[in-house]
């Protein structure tokens, strides 16, 4: 896997992203830049219900929302460059979620694409479906046309490969639709680690068959995931967590 040691050339990601379903970008934060989103991390009112803690996990969803004060430090010049290059100024956010994989955490997640999108209510709607709702969320499988227009931007706040849950992908597997793991033929696919180093960023699809492995090495996993769109939904439906990445002067 091709390890990008800076922005490159749109003519370099974008070809990757399609072909593979993802690619990794180092550098594009500071250390610095990682120390003070982390300490804006710790300084986060735990109690609100988009909080999630247990012995292997501790999760916050709604991230951008939750705790606002992230928003600058994330969306630094060289994202924002990276991301207009590779799809332009028109798409905004749509989901945002930080993860903490501690280092005693030892559990792992199959493969598997990531098949619903966070929305503000449950409504009927021809396509969409099945549905999951939990207090103050609504999530559900859209039509495979909005998933094909999404993508996930991992920002790691850790050193991350093998040892300690690093992502395992199928390259190309974005392509073929929504698949499961059982459908997968191991004779012809091929599996590929996606070792990325603090401060660095992994792109990829949804629809890229990933699973996580379990940490060996006693080191713990933070990332920021971020998923952006440029499609609206139909009437009756809006995104949970819609907001933009550009105005009108390139900036939040």
């Amino acid at each position: 896997m091709t390890m990008r040691s800076e922005i490159e050339p749109l003519s370099a990601l974008q070809p990757e992203l399609d072909a593979n379903g993802f690619t990794v970008v180092a550098g594009i934060y500071t250390p610095e830049e990682i120390t003070a989103i982390i300490e804006k991390v710790g300084q986060a009112d735990r109690a609100a219900a988009t909080f999630r803690r247990s012995a292997d996990l501790f999760a916050i969803r709604r991230f951008l929302t939750e705790v606002p004060e992230t928003r600058e430090l994330i969306f630094n010049n060289r994202l924002k460059e990276l991301i207009n290059r590779l799809s332009g100024n028109g798409f905004f956010v749509v989901k945002s979620i930080y993860f903490d994989k501690p280092a005693a955490s030892n559990w792992y997640v199959s493969y598997h694409q990531d098949l619903t999108v966070a929305v503000d209510c449950k409504a009927s709607i021809p396509g969409f479906g099945p549905w999951t709702v939990k207090p103050e969320q609504f999530a559900v499988q859209p039509p495979s046309v909005f998933l094909e227009r999404i993508f996930t931007v991992r920002i790691h706040l850790d050193d991350t490969d093998e040892t300690n849950g690093a992502l395992r992908v199928i390259p190309g597997s974005h392509r073929k639709g929504i698949c499961r793991r059982e459908q997968i033929d191991w004779s012809v696919e091929t599996e590929r680690s996606c070792c990325v180093p603090q401060g660095g960023i992994m792109i990829m699809k949804p629809l890229l068959l990933h699973s996580s492995g379990r940490t060996l090495n006693s080191r713990r996993r933070r990332v920021i995931h971020i998923e952006f769109s440029d499609m609206e939904l139909p009437a009756g439906l809006n995104w949970a967590e819609r907001m933009p990445v550009f105005n009108e002067k390139n900036a939040w």
